[in-house]
């Protein structure tokens, strides 16, 4: 298991977006431009950010 995480910030609405997008951000835990959580860098997460990378700001915490 990965011990680095990274903090996804969603700056750019879904609103408009193709569903599977829509459903990504969803499954992040994002709902709202400015809302932040905390993953951990596994390979599922990193591909649901890969997805999504230009509605989003990937910062890693260490």
């Amino acid at each position: 298991m990965s011990d680095k995480k990274i903090r996804i910030t969603q700056v750019s609405s879904g609103n408009g977006r193709k569903p599977g997008q829509q459903e990504t951000l969803v499954g992040l835990g994002l709902n709202k431009i400015g809302k932040a959580v905390e993953r951990n860098a596994t390979p599922e997460v990193l591909g649901m950010v890969n997805k999504v990378k230009h509605l989003l700001k990937v910062e890693e915490l260490g």
